[in-house]
């Protein structure tokens, strides 16, 4: 079975993409994270992960992603579930 998701930011999220892409600008321009982290109202360590995941990434790097575990090892077998 396939499945599309859908990724919708959560309604207490205060960066959309578009606010990560001028964050990861500012930063860039020479401004300090601190600041512009203040500025954004989100701490420096959430600032430094959206800057991370840009650069290693590139602008794929700042959309949201699923919350889910990428493997279940101990999932319940599908003869079981079924």
């Amino acid at each position: 079975m396939h499945r599309t998701e859908v990724f919708v930011s959560h309604r207490n999220a205060r960066l959309t993409v578009h606010g990560r892409r001028l964050l990861v600008d500012r930063v860039r321009s020479g401004r300090p994270v601190a600041h512009v982290a203040a500025e954004t109202g989100i701490s420096r360590v959430t600032a430094h992960k959206w800057i991370r995941r840009r650069r290693s990434e590139g602008g794929q790097g700042l959309h949201d992603r699923p919350s889910r575990p990428l493997t279940t090892p101990h999932r319940t077998a599908a003869t079981v579930e079924a």
